[in-house]
Parts: structure tokens; sequence; C-alpha cells
């Protein structure tokens, strides 16, 4: 077609979403991340003194250092191991799936840069698990500076070809700072245990983090893709609570944004529990804001809340009528890092 024959809208929308595209393929090499309130600076350095170990294993594709395979350095950690050890991925993409079993503890696994370390995989499965790039199974594990990527193809949508999972987060006190998770469906399995991330990327478009873990996930970008294989509305999270227990997904200040319309969360237990803060909403986030879609019980204790969003997508008159505008007093405590008992075994708050 002719440019003159373009009308001003159809060249408004191309530019969108080329824009759009480019921010998300965009990967950020910044290195500083605050914490909730009152934390001093958290970059790389910061997180090695604050660990307090001189044992590093290098990790280099280029064959200059100890070993140019994630998951080898990963095998020479003593069984056990009941010191931190650091193993130091160094740039470039590493095509392998990694797994940490539930004997190699105190692990700080520290890249070059989510954009400049990464770890890659393609694969789907009728199982999330099996699927998953990076599998993490042992407790007091901290990653920096790295990306997860599951790039298998899309699959057709509701078959065993549809689960694509970067990264399974299988274990108790774990963070991630500065890093980077991309596929299109099940990104992010945040199975179980408490977990911390900041300042991290996170992209997707069906329950792309979704478990039944308690995490807080603090500045973090959120980056919606359509999902145009089927008619209803993505999710971004998934959370299962089957009981009224500790568990739930906090979402404090970061953003929200990307292609296509998509909901907050939807439900997956009868007390699935997932918050909102002061986050910003892009009109990626439908009206609705929330769903009970696959959930066909009561919505009595679905806790699915926001607390002083703002945005576009933040306009609450539509919400689903079972969610939740929480006061200041209700939302203190999720955006305590005491939500996840952080002051206990994030080095950084010690």
């Amino acid at each position: 077609m002719p440019l003159s024959f373009v009308s001003p809208f159809m060249f408004l929308k191309a530019i969108n979403i080329v824009l759009a595209t480019i921010l998300a393929t965009a990967i950020s090499f910044s290195g500083n991340v605050h914490a909730l309130s009152g934390q001093t600076v958290i970059d790389s350095p910061l997180l090695t003194q604050k660990i307090g170990t001189n044992r590093t294993i290098k990790v280099d594709i280029n064959g200059k250092g100890d070993f140019t395979s994630i998951q080898e350095a990963i095998n020479a950690v003593p069984e056990n191991n009941s010191r931190w050890i650091i193993i130091h991925v160094r740039k470039g993409v590493y095509r392998e799936k990694v797994h940490i079993p539930n004997n190699k503890p105190y692990i700080f696994m520290r890249g070059n840069g989510r954009g400049r370390t990464a770890l890659v995989w393609s694969m789907s499965s009728v199982d999330n698990k099996a699927s998953a790039t990076f599998t993490v199974e042992s407790p007091h594990f901290i990653a920096f500076g790295i990306s997860f990527k599951n790039e298998a193809p899309t699959g057709v949508a509701f078959t065993s070809q549809n689960q694509s999972v970067a990264a399974f987060v299988g274990a108790d006190m774990i963070a991630f700072y500065h890093c980077a998770f991309y596929s299109t469906h099940n990104t992010l399995f945040d199975y179980k245990g408490r977990h911390y991330y900041h300042n991290c990327y996170i992209q997707g478009s069906i329950d792309f983090i979704f478990g039944r873990a308690r995490s807080i996930f603090h500045s973090c970008e959120l980056f919606v893709i359509e999902d145009l294989r089927v008619k209803i509305l993505g999710s971004i999270t998934a959370h299962n609570r089957e009981s009224d227990d500790d568990s739930g997904f906090v979402f404090v200040k970061g953003k929200v944004y990307g292609i296509g319309n998509v909901y907050l969360g939807r439900a997956k237990g009868a007390y699935s529990r997932t918050v909102f803060a002061k986050a910003y909403l892009s009109n990626s986030v439908a009206p609705q804001g929330w769903t009970n879609w696959s959930y066909n019980g009561s919505t009595e204790n679905i806790f699915q809340a926001e607390y002083k969003c703002h945005g576009p997508g933040a306009y609450s008159a539509n919400r689903a009528e079972w969610t939740k505008q929480l006061t200041e007093e209700e939302a203190e405590r999720f955006m305590s890092i005491g939500f996840i008992d952080g002051q206990q075994w994030l080095p950084v708050w010690h």
C-alpha cells in the first residue's frame, strides 16, 4: 500500500508495535538495585562482600576459566556444602540445561550482567519442571546478572507442547538480583519456599509467573506478549494456594507493560493470593484486572489485591467484584521484607 493511503491510526499503531517489540528484546545493563526501604545500594560487589567468601569457581565459555559449562561447575561443589561458594559465569551464551540438586546449598551464581551472561535451552514438555532451562532445588542460592531463557517455539495451546519454563525455583531462601527470565508461556515456575526477586525482567503471556511460593518481586519489569492462539486473555500470575497458609506473590513497585492485554492474575486454588503495590500498570492490564478463569469454586477466600498502583491500567472502577483495594495498614505487611522473613536469611539484610 502506498504511504499516502496509510491512515494516521494505522501508522501510529505500527509504530507502537515496533516500539513495544524493541522494548521486549532490550536488556538492561544497569548494575544497581535498591531494597524495599532504607537499604543501601545492592550490587554484585556488595553481595560478594556480605557473603564473605574467597572460594570462586570460574566458568568461561572460551576456556579461560575452571570450566566451560555451568553444570560442570555446579557438579564440582561439594555435597552438603556449608559455606558460600561463588560460581562466576563470565559473559557468553551457555546452551545447556542446568540443575542445582538439593544437596548443593550456598551457591552464589554471579554473571557479568543479564545482557552479557545468558543460560539458554529449548524444550517443551507435558511436565513444567522437566521443560525448565534452569532448576534450583537447594536452599541458600543467589543469582546476579544472568538471563534464563527457554526458546522453545510456542506450541499448540492447551497441549503437552506448551510448557516451556525458563526457571524452576523449588527450594527455600533463594534470591535473584538483576536477572531476566524469557519464555512465551509458563516462564517462571516459582514453585515453593521463600524467594526474593529484585530488579528482574520477566516476560511471557499466560501464567508466566506461577506456583505456590512466598515471594517478593521488588522493582521488577513484567513484559506482556500477546498470545494470539487463544481467545481468552493471558495472565501474569497464577498463584496456587489451597489453604490459608503464608504463601503469596507480592509485587512492590516495578511496572507492567507490553503488547496485548492480560489480567494481573488468575486464581489457581481457593486461597490464591497475589498483591500489586505501588506498581505502574500500563493499558496492557485489562479493566477487570483479575480473573477466576478455570477455578469454579467460591471466590470468598481468593485474595487478589492492589495498593496505590498508578498508570492507565490501575483504574479500579471495573475490577472483578471479589478483588480488593488495600488500605495502607492492610498493605504494610506485604511491602515489608518481613513478609518473607528476609532479615533472617538474605545476606544484604544481616
